[in-house]
């Protein structure tokens, strides 16, 4: 069953995949966030100087840009592992 037990070391190598993912989507947004608007994306959301719409889209854009990001760079991080250990199970074979 997926998820279950298995390899240690991918799943650690996935997480920091991912993370460093988040982390550069985050700075990819926040960057065309600053050069859409001229302004600094908002540092809480939740704050009420920031207008609704603009906390609304901020949110948006990051959920949708970070969860994307994650999802590519984890199933290529993924790909490339699958590929590395099928090509050394054919050397040895």
């Amino acid at each position: 069953m997926p998820g279950k037990g298995g390899d240690y070391g991918n799943k650690a190598i996935s997480a920091l995949v991912a993370m460093a993912a988040a982390f550069i989507a985050r700075k990819a947004i926040s960057f065309a966030w600053t050069k859409a608007t001229g302004r600094q994306p908002p540092e809480a959301a939740e704050d009420p100087q920031v207008a609704m719409g603009e906390a609304v889209v901020w949110a948006l854009l990051t959920g949708a840009g970070v969860g994307v990001a994650r999802v590519v760079a984890v199933r290529l991080a993924a790909s490339r592992m699958q590929r590395r250990i099928t090509s050394s199970t054919d050397i040895d074979a």
